[in-house]
């Protein structure tokens, strides 16, 4: 019986275990998206306890939390961090054979050296001594990501922010480079003409644009987008259900523009056009500034309408939509190809049922310029587990080239999820392993399969990204 989370864990065979300890594991890490706050990490953060350290920002634990009968006090509610960090390791034990159970003791061990297993009665050992060694200063932001190797992240940020945290890091020198990402979707957000017009007010006021069409909210864009581009961007996120890819013409768009600018509600229709439109504007941006766009799709958010007015967004009550995506997607992308103006890309599927349908739509608009332009997503969000990893890497092997995927991301707002990358690694190299040693890849071929080991765990992301 092999010991719970040992030197080798996930590693099944002798093979796995090579490519990891010898390829895998010493490499640094570029998390090329995430959540994290950049002011946290412009000022050097120090967390003052291990509950706000692991528990603050993770809606991950609080679903599953909320699964195991605790009250909404101990998740996002007024009670002390200390108060819900014993909730939290009175749910633990119950997560066995969830993610969390794996990642909250990667978390302990390779942040603070803590090897026993997290339940109530460990709980206030181990709170005591992360706590306190959380006082010295390499446990602060900047400390933890200098820990885990961190060479550079991504973090998510809208066309109005100001960047003045990322141009604090880089004007102060911090060794690991923080970058913003364009996220414009309130910029798509119709839905509420209200809080529509609120935020298009705020975009001419930083953009020194008036705004009084759909031209001029391109306009006023891109000079927002160049403005991040000068502050260090290389890539633009999207996160929403579906594809738009309608037809749609420019007297139409300012139509729709003034009308929903006014405060009238958008037909589905009317939706669609302004959000194809808006799509197909922002990816010629991208490919102008040789950029790397990333399309996040297939979520239903804030489902739970008592919660979402109690406490508001991203507390844990998104799930998995199944919107009929593939037509709407490739006429997106091939309109942009025919155009010749499709930058690199990498999609990101939320409902397992995709997998197959993006990979092969990844392969249609693969043109030999660059290896792995068009790339399939590593498991995101509820895919984010072994299962999820597994099923996607084994579909890209099917339908596409694992050799040329640009591997792991956090997509979190923690400064421990690191630990993350690790657990990818192994799975990649266990994956990889296994085939070695049941003879279905060669193993005399095992210098260059430790050196694809290498490339998906970090230099495809290097180069691929630029950084």
């Amino acid at each position: 019986m092999k010991k719970f989370m040992d030197n080798n864990f996930v590693l099944q065979t002798e093979t796995a275990q090579y490519l990891y300890h010898e390829h895998a594991k010493h490499l640094p890490v570029i998390d090329y998206h995430c959540h994290l706050d950049p002011k946290l990490i412009a000022e050097d953060y120090r967390f003052d306890n291990l509950g706000e350290l692991l528990l603050a920002e993770d809606h991950y634990k609080w679903r599953a939390m909320r699964t195991n009968g605790i009250d909404e006090r101990y998740i996002t509610g007024n009670a002390g961090y200390r108060e819900k960090f014993d909730k939290w390791a009175e749910t633990v034990p119950y997560t066995m054979r969830n993610p969390l159970y794996h990642w909250t003791h990667l978390e302990l061990q390779r942040t603070f050296g803590v090897d026993k297993l997290l339940k109530p009665e460990t709980a206030k050992e181990i709170y005591d001594e992360c706590s306190e060694k959380l006082r010295r200063p390499e446990f602060s932001a900047r400390g933890l990501m200098k820990y885990f190797k961190v060479e550079a992240v991504c973090t998510t940020d809208d066309p109005v922010d100001s960047l003045e945290h990322h141009l604090r890091l880089k004007n102060e020198g911090f060794d690991v480079k923080v970058l913003p990402t364009w996220r414009p979707d309130k910029a798509m957000a119709v839905e509420s003409p209200a809080n529509f017009k609120k935020y298009i007010d705020r975009l001419a006021e930083v953009s020194g644009i008036t705004i009084g069409s759909f031209a001029n909210l391109i306009e006023a864009l891109r000079k927002r987008h160049d403005f991040f581009a000068s502050s260090g961007c290389k890539l633009s996120d999207h996160g929403f259900e579906e594809f738009f890819a309608e037809d749609y013409t420019e007297s139409e768009l300012n139509g729709i523009f003034k009308k929903v600018y006014g405060g009238e509600e958008l037909t589905p229709e009317e939706t669609a056009k302004y959000k194809s439109a808006l799509l197909y504007e922002g990816a010629v941006m991208d490919w102008e500034k040789g950029w790397t766009q990333q399309f996040h799709y297939g979520v239903i958010r804030n489902n739970n309408t008592r919660m979402f007015r109690r406490a508001g967004a991203d507390l844990g009550f998104d799930s998995i939509s199944d919107p009929n995506v593939a037509k709407s997607m490739a006429k997106f992308f091939d309109r942009l190809d025919v155009d010749g103006k499709l930058t690199k890309t990498i999609v990101y599927n939320l409902n397992p049922r995709d997998n197959h349908l993006l990979a092969a739509m990844m392969g249609n608009f693969q043109d030999g310029s660059i290896a792995g332009k068009m790339q399939f997503g590593s498991g995101w969000w509820f895919l984010d587990q072994k299962a999820g990893m597994e099923a996607q890497m084994n579909t890209l092997s099917a339908l596409g080239l694992l050799s040329r995927f640009v591997g792991m991301l956090t997509d979190s707002r923690s400064f421990v999820s690191y630990t993350r990358h690790e657990y990818f690694r192994r799975i990649l190299c266990n994956l990889t392993g296994n085939d070695v040693e049941q003879g279905l890849l060669p193993a005399s071929e095992l210098p260059f399969i430790g050196q694809l080991i290498e490339n998906i765990s970090y230099y495809n992301a290097k180069n691929y990204l630029n950084l």
